[in-house]
Order: structure tokens, then C-alpha cells, then sequence
């Protein structure tokens, strides 16, 4: 399976491209869990959706993995990015599995939705010990997903100034 042309049962998933940046920037329209990302939240939205699109395409080239752009299949809206991003943590390598959602997306079963897909792909094809999810302690519905994806809290530690959760899932039976 192709990492950049995945589908799930109601999304598809793509490689971002610069032509996304306008779309991306209503992410950050009446959007209260910013505060969750640990960005530079006094730059406006266009200046926001171009670092964080450019950011994928940076990735993408070095590391073979980054967020994809997440569409509706039937209407090809795109509703938000989803995605493998390889972290170091505690001086170890992880593939986090990452999702964002427009707000009016919120609410649908489709964070589930990414979150699973992704899992799906890393499994059948990362060599690796865990998938992680990296998620704000006050982050609930984020947490919510984890948990749905069969993840549990595996420690509490600071990551880009602030407190988070690190969700995993252990192909190590005796982590589970």
C-alpha cells in the first residue's frame, strides 16, 4: 500500500500540496483547542496553515512520512490531514500517529476514522516496537480517540512546553 494514496471506509487520504495552504487556514476559525498544538498562536491563520503544510512537505522529503490531506470520499471536501510523523522522545524513536480536524468536522467518528487508517498502514508496514499519540493532558476528545485506536497512556511528560499524555500501542505483548 502506497503511504500518500490510502483510503478508509468514508475518507481518502492524499499528499498535501501549497495549494492547500487557503483551505487549511479555516482550521483555525473558531477553533478552541489551538492551545493543544503548541504553536505560535500570535501569527495569523494564513501565516499558521503555511508553516504547518510546508512543514508535511519538508517531511515528507526526509522522512518518507508526514500529515496527508484527509478528504470526504463522495464530495472530496477536505476536512483535515491525518498522518505518521517519526518523533524522538525521551532519546528514542516513535511514529506518532497524528490527526487534525477542521471544527465542523469535529464530533463525526472521523478522528477515529484517521486515526485508524493510519494505525492500519503503520502496522502492515513500519518495522517498529509501538505506535504513539502525543496528546495535551486536558486534550479529552483527543484522548477519546487514542482510546478507541486500542492506545493506552503509556507516560506523562512535558513536550513542546507543555504536559501531555504519550498514548501507545505496544506490538510488544509484554508492554500491554
Amino acid at each position: 500500500m502506497d503511504y500518500f494514496e490510502q483510503e478508509s471506509e468514508r475518507l481518502k487520504f492524499r499528499k498535501l500540496t501549497t495549494k492547500d495552504i487557503s483551505s487549511w487556514t479555516e482550521f483555525f476559525d473558531d477553533n478552541d483547542r489551538l492551545h493543544f498544538l503548541g504553536m505560535d498562536l500570535s501569527k495569523n491563520k494564513q501565516e499558521l496553515a503555511t508553516e504547518w503544510i510546508n512543514a508535511q512537505l519538508t517531511r515528507y522529503e526526509k522522512q518518507g512520512f508526514g500529515h496527508l490531506a484527509v478528504e470526504i470520499k463522495e464530495t472530496n471536501e477536505f476536512i483535515g490531514m491525518g498522518g505518521i510523523l517519526p518523533r524522538i522522545l525521551k532519546d528514542k524513536n516513535e511514529y506518532e500517529i497524528a490527526y487534525s480536524l477542521k471544527p465542523k468536522y469535529w464530533g463525526k467518528g472521523f478522528g477515529t476514522e484517521i486515526a485508524r487508517q493510519i494505525k492500519e498502514f503503520g502496522l502492515k508496514n513500519i518495522e517498529t516496537d509501538r505506535f504513539i499519540s502525543i496528546i495535551d493532558t486536558r486534550n479529552i476528545q483527543s484522548a477519546n480517540v487514542a482510546k478507541k485506536n486500542g492506545m493506552k497512556v503509556l507516560f506523562e511528560t512535558e513536550y513542546l512546553e507543555m504536559d501531555v499524555d504519550v498514548y501507545g500501542y505496544s506490538l510488544n505483548k509484554t508492554e500491554q
